[in-house]
């Protein structure tokens, strides 16, 4: 049977804190490496997760925007045979003139969106927003990045405008190309917990489709979390439209991450303070990575892209594939999405690709971006040296995506995830479940 294919694509978040941005291009040296695009090209893939950026084009205005950037590139993967899946804001929150809980973040994205599209009318596949519920929960919920909101009425309002803002930019782009794709990309994550906090579990656990469920129309009444939005500034005749208008996805992009699956105790004197939160009860619980914690059945990446198949039936592609750890362990991660993902497409689910992330490796997601320049991740090349230098990634992901195989003694052995000395918390609690 054939293989999934092998996408790739380049960390490029814009993110604002306060009133400063930070941009992953500038810190990777991207923004000044066109040569970057033929090294890609070297590895055979032939689709791009790539940033046409609105804080980038129009920073001042979308009067005035400046493509020279953007043409270069846009031309050179045309030449090198490479389809862009393009992003036009990534955990961003837009230029400063907007914001993502701004009434007017939907009609500027759309505008923008319009303006992309009639410049590059070949592009046709597009990721307005790049994961909506993971930048509304760090910038309306946890306040960790802009515009700082530590309650649920902002995080409703942004991830409503996050949903309207990409129904509206794909309205637009399909004015210009009625075949362009909505990749649509969210971090699935999944919660467990003690038995004394499994409410809060099933919320999160409810809330972990809400990208998903709303752009498919499924939010009506009789969803868990109508009440939910409603008694959080949704109104009724919002959700309504969204459920009489649905936009789904053509491709479901579920970016998974060793940390993605969490795991909730109120014996939170077992945890580091870091981990600490509250739920709306007001329990003090821990929330740590379930893989660190021995209790934990971990539901892992073949049956989380399982859930997503059988909940709605819609193509799917693995768009963020990457791991912060030596390189036989990143290789042992690659391998284990691969494997299965090839098998999920075995078993009879439209599973279209896995995509290497951070093929140019990542700056700063070890304190979410608050803190700048103090931290590098490497992906497929590493920077370390000051220009783009091949790993052991490379060799292995180029023989992924030319020959659907790579072997390497490396890969006999399980990776740290799947081992025993995996765990930090042993402590002894009710046994832990998942909602």
């Amino acid at each position: 049977m054939e293989k999934v294919e092998m996408w790739g694509g380049i960390e490029c978040t814009i993110r604002r804190v306060g009133n400063g941005y930070s941009d992953q291009l500038v810190s990777s040296g991207h923004r000044t490496r066109l040569e970057d695009l033929d090294r890609f090209a070297e590895l055979g893939i032939r689709k791009l997760r790539y940033p046409i950026l609105w804080e980038q084009v129009a920073p001042e205005s979308l009067d005035t925007p400046d493509w020279t950037w953007t043409d270069e590139r846009m031309n050179r993967l045309r030449e090198l045979g490479i389809d862009p899946i393009v992003t036009l804001l990534h955990h961003g929150s837009g230029p400063h003139y907007t914001a993502l809980h701004k009434k007017n973040f939907v009609s500027g994205l759309a505008r923008f969106a319009g303006m992309v599209a009639e410049r590059y009318p070949w592009i046709k596949h597009y990721t307005p927003v790049n994961e909506p519920l993971t930048t509304a929960r760090f910038s309306g919920l946890y306040g960790i990045w802009y515009p700082h909101g530590l309650d649920d009425k902002t995080f409703v309002r942004i991830q409503l405008n996050h949903i309207k803002g990409v129904k509206e930019a794909m309205k637009a782009i399909r004015q210009v190309t009625p075949d362009a794709q909505l990749v649509q990309t969210e971090d699935l994550g999944k919660t467990h917990c003690t038995p004394k906090l499994a409410a809060q579990a099933e919320y999160e656990n409810n809330r972990r489709w809400l990208t998903f469920d709303l752009l498919c129309g499924r939010l009506d009444e009789q969803h868990p979390l109508w009440k939910y939005l409603r008694q959080n500034g949704a109104s009724q005749a919002e959700l309504l439209e969204m459920v009489q208008h649905p936009l789904p996805p053509d491709v479901l992009g579920i970016n998974h991450y060793i940390t993605s699956e969490r795991f909730l105790d109120e014996n939170h004197q077992y945890f580091p303070h870091q981990h600490l939160c509250q739920s709306e009860a007001r329990v003090d619980y821990a929330d740590v990575e379930a893989v660190r914690v021995r209790l934990v059945q971990m539901t892992g990446i073949h049956d989380l892209l399982l859930e997503a198949w059988e909940r709605y039936q819609l193509p799917i592609a693995v768009t963020e594939v990457h791991l912060d750890c030596t390189r036989e362990e990143q290789m042992r991660w690659v391998k284990y999405i691969w494997d299965a993902a090839n098998q999920l497409k075995q078993e009879g689910v439209d599973l279209r690709a896995i995509t290497i992330w951070s093929l140019l490796g990542a700056y700063d997601w070890n304190t979410l971006l608050t803190r700048e320049g103090a931290f590098y991740e490497s992906g497929v090349f590493d920077l370390r040296g000051g220009t783009p230098r091949p790993t052991a990634l490379f060799k292995m992901v180029k023989s992924l995506a030319t020959e659907g195989e790579y072997n390497h003694p490396v890969l006999r052995n399980k990776g740290w995830w799947e081992r025993d000395d995996r765990f930090l918390y042993h402590h002894h609690c009710p046994t832990s479940k998942t909602t």
